[in-house]
């Protein structure tokens, strides 16, 4: 076990190093087996100073999907506006969001596990405010594609949003199977240019 740090951080700081440690750790293991203590001795504090900034375990599981949230909607979003066109919209937010699991291998396993819970907890509606969010920025980006001409006339966006998103989905179970990551930026480009011909319109 690591030496408890006597170094002292800025709150701020020193609550983003425990989130980070806490999304580290899920890349081996499930959140449920992830413990308080792990996520201390990981950081390298005291349970107790762990508390301090944290008061419960659900609390710093919300502060992650928060962040994941903020993070990944705002990389998103910056992906879109850097884009020339809509369509080319589309594709720079799949391989950003690609890239985001890449980075941060253990944030799928976080989302499924909340998903999976019965009770609406706080965590659990940080997760359900991301995928709201992500929603929102597909349907606006395949309607704005498909009003410039650039996707089939009579697109189902509505439709067109959920397998987009059933895409990312379908990568990362396949990457957490094989316990690969990397055959995910494998696997991206061809698989999104078999979703983009199926949307019609213009190249």
């Amino acid at each position: 076990m690591s030496p408890p740090s006597t170094t002292r951080l800025p709150t701020e700081e020193r609550q983003a190093a425990i989130i980070a440690a806490a999304l580290r750790l899920t890349r081996e293991f499930s959140p449920a087996l992830v413990t308080t203590g792990d996520i201390a001795e990981a950081v390298g504090v005291t349970q107790g100073a762990l508390f301090k900034h944290f008061g419960t375990k659900e609390a710093i599981w919300q502060a992650a999907m928060r962040w994941v949230r903020e993070t990944l909607l705002a990389q998103l979003q910056q992906a879109a506006d850097d884009s020339a066109t809509p369509a080319d919209a589309l594709g720079a937010v799949f391989r950003t969001h690609v890239e985001f699991v890449m980075a941060h291998p253990g944030v799928p396993r976080v989302i499924f596990h909340e998903l999976q819970q019965p009770v609406d907890s706080l965590p659990k509606q940080e997760v359900r405010a991301l995928l709201l969010g992500y929603r929102k920025l597909l349907l606006s980006t395949l309607e704005r594609a498909v009003s410039a001409g650039q996707l089939a006339a009579d697109l189902d966006v509505d439709a067109a949003a959920t397998a987009f998103v059933g895409l990312i989905q379908g990568l990362v179970m396949q990457s957490m199977l094989s316990g690969r990551p990397v055959r995910m930026r494998q696997q991206a480009d061809r698989v999104y240019a078999l979703y983009r011909r199926s949307l019609g319109g213009s190249a």
